[in-house]
């Protein structure tokens, strides 16, 4: 059995970690459709890395009506929907073996109701990332592929970093911002540099002198938490620690924090999964 030391550095995904999953709501929005659950998330993957979601989420090009027009159109490519349905009738022999047309989905209803759902702090995670601040004992950092939103738009902030789960951490990496995005080996190297040089630059003062800053950060001093199995196993390539946040189940991540830092993290929230809300959507279709 391997026994890890303590980390210097606890690095966070924002959705699906420390705020509700945008993939609860895409699985929401599937359910109401009658769709084999996947196909967003599978439709988003295989255009990387050139898909307009992947380019907003480097900070490529703005959230506006060209972007919403591209994801739409990434949405119903009918060759990406042939093979989703061929894997998904080796899954299930009882679906028709006629693949019925590409599904109609609202990609800008979608991606706002995505956004605007993972707004919300998770009711596992918030918690325990305030203990782990208010312990002082590691540093706190973010690792999140982000949506720059447009001076207008309901959850444009003025102060990007000023919100109540950002200003939690000491170092924050924004996709968005950098120009790079999961699960690209060269952000988690960006992401390693500036936890790193947080650590040293604060090595003098009293946290930094008791917890060896000075010595800076290496990859197998940071636990990275991730709802995306690809995101976690780019961060393992890295040398980083890794904690799998299963979908609607934080508490289970919660738990394997307690056991790493030997503190008492969670809050009092139910440990009840979340579960998909059934009652349709309002998109247009």
């Amino acid at each position: 059995m391997v026994t890890h030391h303590q980390p210097k550095v606890l690095l966070f995904d924002i959705g699906g970690v420390c705020v509700i999953s945008p993939f609860q709501s895409i699985l929401d929005y599937e359910l109401s459709l009658g769709i084999p659950p996947g196909w967003i998330n599978h439709s988003i993957s295989k255009t990387a890395p050139s898909g307009f979601w992947h380019r907003l989420e480097r900070g490529e090009i703005p959230l506006d009506d060209a972007f919403y027009a591209g994801f739409n159109k990434d949405l119903h490519d009918p060759v990406r929907w042939e093979a989703f349905y061929k894997l998904q009738q080796s899954k299930n022999p009882d679906l028709p073996k006629k693949a019925p047309p590409v599904p109609k989905l609202d990609g800008r209803w979608l991606f706002n109701d995505m956004m605007t759902a993972s707004n919300a702090p998770d009711p596992w995670m918030y918690p325990a990332l305030k203990n782990l601040r208010a312990s002082g004992k590691f540093i706190l950092a973010a690792l999140s592929n982000t949506v720059i939103f447009p001076r207008g738009h309901a959850l444009y902030r003025e102060d990007f970093l000023g919100d109540p789960i950002r200003k939690l951490f000491d170092v924050f990496v924004s996709s968005a911002h950098v120009g790079l995005r999961k699960p690209d080996p060269k952000i988690y190297e960006h992401a390693l540099g500036e936890v790193d040089k947080f650590a040293k630059s604060h090595a003098d003062e009293g946290r930094g002198r008791t917890l060896g800053w000075g010595e800076g950060v290496k990859p197998d001093e940071i636990v990275f938490l991730d709802d995306i199995g690809e995101n976690l196993k780019a961060a393992k390539k890295s040398g980083f620690r890794t904690i799998k946040v299963p979908l609607g189940k934080a508490f289970e991540a919660v738990d394997e924090l307690e056991v790493i830092t030997g503190l008492k993290l969670a809050g009092d929230h139910p440990r009840t999964p979340m579960k998909p809300r059934l009652k349709g959507s309002k998109a247009n279709l």
